[in-house]
């Protein structure tokens, strides 16, 4: 995962339209118990939807990317997610032949995956690649990923007793059917491009530039590390700091006027689609009564106490995955003061009590269920990227 992008790591497991049925009810009747007051709102692009695809990684960091280029001074450009998606298949598919299947292929991927298609393939606008050659409006990856899955299990078993290379063009076709054809060329504002000249040219970001910050006990601390979850696919690094670290990190990048990539775990119950907010309740959800249930957005309350054993023990205990991306855009603060980031997300313009198609996580949220964060490496504070040796 974020391996988001390769660096690190992330992932989303299940088709996205499961997801969102998991949290989208969570949290009981839409209330006005809370007020919040803006401290940073970093500039970005508008909330896109990624349908019935879990491509959520695609979609934060490419508005991430997008973002990037607003903070440089840059115009910035809508950028196609399938055509990163499709370079993912495409790469994930051979190292999944490779390794004679051992690896895990699907649709989700990490956050880094895009900086990785940046890196070594470029981009192309949305006005070009869509990728939705299979005829519907939005994203619906479920016949495409196991027709892909299938044509690799074949080859993997290895009916021949020797692979051809006839395996990557039958792939390649199939992407071509669904996503759409490779783009060798194209225009765009009466210029010709390739991907690379696009990106190099256009974007302007270098994939070099980021890092992913992880927080993690089971592996050395201020190091780069492997985020072991299945869709890390390319085996990124990431920096493994304390978990106070990692937020402060967070804090002092959008202070700085730097968003930040976050892949992270919402199925719980904390995580209100309706309510527009994460949060973990002091009490955990299977104690609470129907009445305290249905008051768990009403109003801010007291949240559970993070600590590094307890969110060690959700990633260990598998109730902490890495099951979604988003960019965080900036910070508010509630009526007691306290504070929480400013998500967005890429479910569409999904209307709730605090701002369309984002999402308020609060700080003890974002501590107990992240995953990683992807930033610009000059987004770190100085100590930071010294005990790194940044």
């Amino acid at each position: 995962m974020f391996t988001a992008l390769s660096l690190g790591l992330f992932s989303v497991a299940f088709a996205q339209d499961d997801l969102i049925n998991k949290v989208k009810d969570n949290g009981g009747e839409s209330s006005e118990g809370y007020k919040f007051e803006t401290i940073v709102d970093i500039e970005a692009t508008p909330v896109k939807d990624q349908g019935r695809s879990g491509t959520c990684w695609s979609y934060a960091t490419t508005s991430f990317v997008e973002s990037e280029m607003i903070r440089m001074g840059k115009e910035p450009v809508d950028i196609s997610e399938m055509f990163t998606v499709r370079m993912v298949y495409l790469d994930k598919a051979e190292k999944y032949v490779r390794l004679h299947g051992y690896l895990n292929f699907g649709q989700g991927g990490a956050l880094p995956d895009v900086m990785h298609v940046l890196k070594k393939y470029g981009a192309v606008p949305q006005e070009v690649y869509e990728g939705l050659d299979y005829g519907t409006e939005k994203n619906n990856h479920g016949e495409l990923e196991s027709i892909l899955k299938a044509q690799l299990e074949q080859v993997v078993k290895n009916p021949n007793k020797t692979l051809t290379k006839s395996w990557k063009v039958a792939f390649e076709a199939t992407l071509d059917a669904y996503l759409g054809a490779y783009p060798e060329t194209f225009k765009w504002n009466g210029k010709t491009y390739t991907p690379r000249s696009f990106a190099d040219e256009v974007v302007g970001v270098k994939a070099d530039d980021y890092v992913q910050i992880t927080s993690f006990t089971h592996q050395p601390m201020f190091s780069p590390v492997m985020i072991q979850v299945p869709d890390n696919w390319t085996w990124g690094l990431s920096y493994n700091v304390p978990v106070n670290s990692m937020h402060n990190v967070v804090d002092a990048a959008l202070t700085e006027g730097y968003s930040v990539g976050w892949a992270c775990d919402v199925s719980e119950k904390g995580f209100s689609l309706k309510n527009g907010l994460a949060i973990v309740p002091e009490k955990k959800y299977s104690d609470m009564t129907k009445e305290e249930r249905a008051e768990m957005f009403s109003a801010p309350k007291t949240e559970m106490k993070i600590t590094q054993e307890s969110r060690q023990d959700g990633y260990d205990n598998y109730t902490t995955t890495d099951d979604h991306g988003m960019q965080i855009t900036g910070m508010v603060k509630d009526q007691n003061g306290s504070e929480y980031y400013m998500v967005k997300n890429s479910w569409g313009e999904r209307e709730n009590d605090n701002r369309s198609g984002y999402i308020y996580a609060s700080k003890a949220f974002f501590d107990y269920k992240t995953i990683s964060v992807l930033m610009h490496k000059d987004a770190l504070p100085k100590d930071v990227k010294k005990k790194l040796s940044l």
